[in-house]
């Protein structure tokens, strides 16, 4: 009888130390850092076209993650694609700032590259609620070889054969 006990006492602790071990993996995998964040701010960027960013998407300067998507919407007026941006309070970027929505390698996931500005004598930093003004949408690969294919088959309305 003791040794049944002893027996399901390792079974127990190695099952309680498998699951641990396996809620670390999808942590890491998931590259959560934390169940809390630090202080953030937000800004938001409108694109013509978002291709798949999703929220959560990292945010990048230089390769650095400073911040996440937080949210994405339509805009009810201009039916374009709001972005909004949380972005790390250690890190402040000027009025001329750029973002760009970018690919990790060829077909990896997109995020938002965010480029930092020239500060000029009458600009300032940009502050919780601001508009980054100047983006560049995401290049969707279906509509470049679209492109190719129509330059490759002549815009001049000849038929080649």
């Amino acid at each position: 009888m003791q040794q049944t006990k002893r027996l399901e006492l390792w079974v127990g602790s190695f099952v309680i130390i498998g699951f641990c071990a396996i809620l670390f993996m999808i942590f890491q995998v998931a590259d959560v850092k934390g169940l809390g964040s630090g202080k953030t701010y937000t800004l938001e960027a409108r694109f013509d076209n978002i291709g798949s960013l999703k929220v959560r998407s990292p945010v990048k300067v230089g390769g650095v993650v400073i911040g996440r998507v937080s949210e994405i919407r339509l805009d009810s007026e201009s039916y374009l694609p709001m972005v909004m941006l949380s972005i790390s309070s250690d890190y402040r970027f000027p009025d001329t700032s750029s973002a760009q929505i970018l690919t990790s390698g060829l077909i990896g996931e997109q995020y938002i590259g965010l480029v930092p500005g020239f500060i000029f004598d009458d600009e300032g930093y940009l502050a919780d609620g601001d508009r980054i003004e100047d983006t560049k949408s995401a290049l969707v690969l279906e509509d470049m070889i679209g492109q190719v294919l129509y330059s490759i088959g002549g815009s001049d309305g000849t038929n080649k054969e």
